[in-house]
C-alpha cells in the first residue's frame, strides 16, 4: 500500500501541535511538528506511540513498513528522510524513545 493510502487509515492528529521524542536520559532528541512536510511523520509516530506505548524497536520496524515506498528511498539516500533514518537507528541499536504529546491550543 502506498504511504498516502496508509496515512488515510491511521488516526488523525489535528488535536496535536506535535510530539517530542525523549531518550532514556530524558533528553528531547527530536520534535515532529504538525506542519507541512512533517504531518505524515506525525501521523505515523503518533500511531506507533498509541499502539506500542513508545517507539520501541518493534514499533520502529512497523513504522518502516508504514512509510512504504519512502523507506527504500531513505535506505538509498541517508539523510533525506530523518524521521525514517531515526527508525532504522532504533532497530539497529535496539533503543526505545518515549513520546511526549504537544497539544494544540
Amino acid at each position: 500500500m502506498a504511504f498516502s493510502d496508509t496515512l488515510k487509515q491511521l488516526p488523525g492528529v489535528s488535536h496535536l501541535a506535535g510530539i517530542q521524542l525523549v531518550d532514556s536520559s530524558d533528553a528531547v532528541v527530536a520534535t515532529i511538528e504538525n506542519k507541512p512536510g512533517q504531518g505524515g511523520s506525525l501521523v505515523v509516530y503518533n500511531h506507533l506511540a498509541q499502539t506500542f506505548g513508545a517507539i520501541t524497536p518493534e514499533a520502529a520496524s512497523k513504522g518502516l513498513e508504514l512509510y512504504a515506498e519512502h523507506t527504500e528511498d531513505a535506505r538509498a539516500n541517508p539523510g533525506k528522510h530523518p524521521n525514517i533514518d531515526r527508525l532504522f537507528g532504533l532497530v539497529e541499536r535496539q533503543e526505545t524513545l518515549r513520546v511526549k504529546h504537544l497539544f494544540a491550543v
